[in-house]
């Protein structure tokens, strides 16, 4: 699936948009310092991947699992080619997996099928995306990020608002224990320097 003049425009300025990040301050962490045991374990729960095959997140015990809400049609949408770096760079330690939704701005607006043409076309992503869903409260959030906005279900603190996803890539990093998890909002190579400075690589 070829890149509509809108996503390539997107893709051209991508760099701009780092830049207006990193003067802006865009970029977060939320740290569960204390890595509070969540009441229910990630690792009990499972995703429907694009192709409709469930996998519990049980599998990838031993590693990191990076979930990022995904969008083709935002500004930063290009990030899928640094998220796809860091995977090849990561796979043995960190399990990436992409949630499209079309939650903010109506930017993901095709097919499960469309989506994951345009991943690999347009960036190579190799590693998992989940079948479409939404990843923002409500009776249709998607049960991984329900999870990760529940802190009666994770055992951490989310925010004061209580909304966990605020825009697309929107990252959270969870433990290899699953005893913890901490939430970013980082962009391009600031966000692939602080993982791979977490994992070691």
């Amino acid at each position: 699936m070829a890149l509509t003049l809108r996503q390539y425009l997107l893709k051209a300025v991508y760099p701009l948009f780092l830049l207006m990040t990193k003067k802006k301050n865009k970029n977060e962490m939320q740290q569960n310092r204390q890595m509070n045991v969540p009441l229910i374990s990630l690792y009990s729960l499972s995703i429907t991947l694009n192709n409709g095959t469930q996998v519990g997140l049980e599998k990838f015990k031993g590693k990191k699992i990076l979930l990022v809400n995904t969008a083709s049609d935002c500004g930063y949408t290009a990030q899928y080619a640094e998220l796809q770096k860091l995977y090849l760079r990561s796979k043995e330690t960190l399990e990436i997996i992409g949630f499209p939704a079309n939650d903010f701005k109506e930017q993901e607006k095709g097919s499960d099928e469309e989506i994951v043409n345009f991943c690999l076309e347009n960036f190579g992503v190799s590693f998992l995306l989940a079948k479409k869903s939404s990843v923002v409260k409500g009776l249709a959030q998607n049960k991984i990020f329900d999870w990760l906005s529940d802190k009666t279900k994770n055992g951490c603190k989310t925010n004061d608002t209580g909304i966990f996803c605020l825009a697309n890539l929107y990252q959270q990093l969870a433990h290899a224990t699953g005893a913890g998890m901490n939430q970013y909002r980082l962009f391009g190579p600031y966000f692939v320097a602080i993982i791979c400075k977490i994992l070691g690589c």
